[in-house]
């Protein structure tokens, strides 16, 4: 089996860097949730808020990405970045379903996302570099911060948007598989101060990608 160096992974996390942030690029190893699934007749005002909310989700999808990325990079044992490098995969499934939903909504993606993509991935690669288990950790309040945020779009959703819902409700639960899957793997509780630094990074993210 060859061994990459470190050259050849960057090469190739750049290649995945284009992947995330060119639009319409992700591909889907799934079928969209939302597949199957009628358009609801929204109102003009409906559908600006709902394409705020899945801007934001396609957002924290390309962090998600950089921070899974930096991780893997940067992580110390193989079957650690090889479960950093599955879940990344994973997530590529949600980049795509939100990236499908916007363009069904006529909304671009943010115009912000190489900027948080750039600040994911340095997180991601700072915690690996501080050790697996804070590197398990991050993934592990990352993923619990997105199920709170994505129980609240799905609370806040008009009831008749199915194809919105379904698309959050699968997201939902694959975040909560990746955060169990980190703490099973021993992930160490982040202080709290931390924790505190990552809900404020997430508001403002939120509070900037909503609109562009």
């Amino acid at each position: 089996m060859r061994r990459y160096s470190l050259f050849d992974r960057i090469v190739g996390e750049a290649d995945k860097v284009l992947r995330t942030l060119v639009p319409d690029v992700a591909q889907a190893s799934r079928p969209s949730p939302a597949a199957d699934l009628p358009e609801a007749g929204l109102s003009t005002e409906e559908r600006r808020q709902i394409a705020g909310f899945m801007r934001i989700n396609h957002t924290g999808e390309v962090c998600a990405q950089a921070l899974y990325q930096g991780q893997a990079l940067t992580a110390r044992l193989p079957e650690v970045r090889e479960e950093m490098a599955q879940a990344a995969r994973e997530e590529i499934d949600h980049l795509a379903w939100c990236n499908d939903r916007l363009a069904a909504l006529g909304a671009p993606p943010s115009v912000l996302n190489p900027l948080w993509y750039a600040m994911s991935f340095g997180i991601g690669a700072a915690a690996g570099i501080a050790g697996d288990k804070w590197s398990l950790g991050f993934v592990a309040e990352t993923e619990q911060q997105v199920c709170e945020h994505l129980q609240s779009h799905l609370s806040r959703l008009p009831l008749n948007d199915l194809r919105t819902r379904a698309v959050l409700a699968q997201m939902h639960t694959d975040e909560a598989q990746h955060r169990d899957m980190a703490r099973a793997a021993g992930a160490a509780e982040l202080p709290a101060v931390v924790q505190r630094a990552m809900r404020a990074m997430a508001r403002v993210m939120t509070a900037t990608t909503y609109h562009i």
